[in-house]
């Protein structure tokens, strides 16, 4: 205790040369937390994001995560009503289970033909439970706060009720029934429509009673598992941007029940995948495991893909913004390291006198070089300190100031914010890590302050 309160008075011997020197090392300690917390954000944001659309595990039939986009149909999952009541009563998964929703993927031809402004485009869509996407939507374990605008896209009374993508809705020509900004005028071009109009027309429509013909739809087109084309209706409640152009050209959101007639026709409907939802992010890999050995159990031949798996954008973007992190915190504890280092350098040369005639009272070295790295620990500590204020300060301004950004995988503008209260780990790493570059920047000018010889540094002046 006596060695410590000796270093702090020692610190305090040269005020501004220890308050420059603890002022950079709190900067570092700021840069290193808010980069830390705004890392933390995007990460949360991105994973919300990601679980609201597609769950935390999908079911599929094995072989349709490598093979099942060419033919979605032919890895339907039969009987999914049964193996949806297997997974949501077992007793290992239902207590960690949000939501399970079956979905189906199908892919086609989109026609608009009401009216003069005739078109079609290839699309890309997705039957979902209006009611389960819904409640999936407003899946927040981390606090974003961000809520989905567009839950009512899809009803459960109506199933012939969808929504497009945004680009999609802008080729189709329905710029003005669906509100759709930064339209070019319109170029006719019959060279696709007309060959397709009739064909569309000649085939048999399955639209459900309560359609409305005066509102905005579209004729979906797809081969039904035995081959042969089928034609819906889909009624249009609006459309949704999406993350990327190319999905925000073709995407096609409707009821399963539409979606299932569309493939299967009057045949059995089945799904393509069943999505599960969690409570909690870190009970994904226990619950993997259980379905893997319950579907094993009941000799079922299905697999269970996570989310990392689906969205590999979301892998990516982690992996860049940790190694950028990574290069952040070099830097900072680079800088903190040199500003020590000059400081105990500068330190040990002013009390070389000093320091001979501790020896020859006969202090060891051992105590020399302990005192001095405890002034470097000293030093630290006081700045990393400040420097956690000033950063919890900062993200309690930035928190409170209402910006908003438009995050990686994102296709509108989010409310901007700062998690580093939320993760205490990232605090204390940060400071520990600080404190601990700056004692070991102070061990060097230390140990040459310790191997002086006694009658060399009396003779010092």
């Amino acid at each position: 205790m006596t060695v410590l309160k000796i270093a702090f008075r020692n610190m305090l011997r040269n005020r501004r040369r220890s308050a420059m020197t603890a002022l950079a090392v709190a900067v570092g300690t700021m840069t290193f937390l808010l980069f830390g917390a705004f890392v933390a954000f995007v990460f949360t944001s991105l994973e919300t994001d990601a679980v609201r659309r597609g769950g935390h595990l999908t079911v599929f039939k094995s072989g349709y995560f490598l093979l099942g986009a060419g033919d979605p149909a032919g890895y339907g999952i039969a009987h999914y009503q049964d193996v949806a009541e297997l997974i949501r009563t077992d007793p290992e998964i239902a207590p960690r289970l949000n939501v399970i929703s079956p979905t189906l993927t199908v892919a086609g031809i989109a026609g608009n033909f009401s009216g003069e402004n005739e078109a079609s485009k290839t699309f890309f869509g997705v039957g979902r439970v209006p009611a389960d996407r819904a409640t999936m939507r407003r899946w927040d374990e981390h606090g974003i706060g961000q809520r989905d605008a567009t839950d009512e896209l899809l009803s459960d009374t109506n199933p012939s009720l969808g929504y497009v993508g945004v680009g999609l809705g802008r080729v189709l020509r329905l710029c003005e029934p669906l509100k759709i900004a930064d339209c070019p005028p319109e170029r006719r071009s019959a060279t696709l429509t007309s060959g397709l109009a009739p064909a569309l027309a000649d085939l048999p429509t399955m639209e459900p009673e309560s359609a409305e013909p005066e509102s905005p739809h579209i004729e979906l087109l797809a081969a039904t598992v035995g081959g042969a084309p089928n034609v819906v209706r889909l009624d249009l409640s609006g459309a949704e941007r999406q993350a990327a152009k190319e999905l925000d050209d073709n995407f096609v959101g409707m009821n399963l029940t539409l979606a299932q007639k569309l493939v299967f026709g009057r045949g059995e409907p089945k799904v393509t995948g069943i999505v599960l939802q969690l409570r909690r992010t870190e009970d994904l890999p226990a619950v993997r495991a259980r379905l893997i050995s319950l579907f094993a159990q009941h000799g079922l031949d299905l697999e269970v893909r996570d989310f990392t798996e689906l969205n590999p954008f979301y892998a990516q973007v982690r992996r860049f913004f940790g190694a950028m992190f990574l290069f952040i915190a070099l830097i900072m504890g680079v800088i903190a390291l040199f500003t020590v280092v000059n400081t105990m350098t500068m330190t040990v040369m002013e009390r070389t006198s000093e320091i001979g005639t501790s020896r020859a009272l006969g202090v060891r070295r051992s105590g020399i070089r302990l005192q001095f790295t405890l002034e470097g620990l000293l030093l630290g500590a006081v700045g990393a300190t400040f420097g956690l204020a000033l950063a919890i300060a900062e993200t309690l301004a930035v928190n409170h100031a209402g910006l908003r950004w438009t995050p990686p995988g994102n296709a509108t503008s989010t409310a901007f914010r700062l998690a580093l209260v939320e993760h205490p780990a990232l605090i204390l790493i940060g400071w520990v890590a600080i404190v601990a570059v700056a004692t070991l920047a102070a061990l060097a000018p230390a140990s040459r302050a310790a191997r002086l010889q006694v009658v060399d540094a009396l003779r010092h002046t």
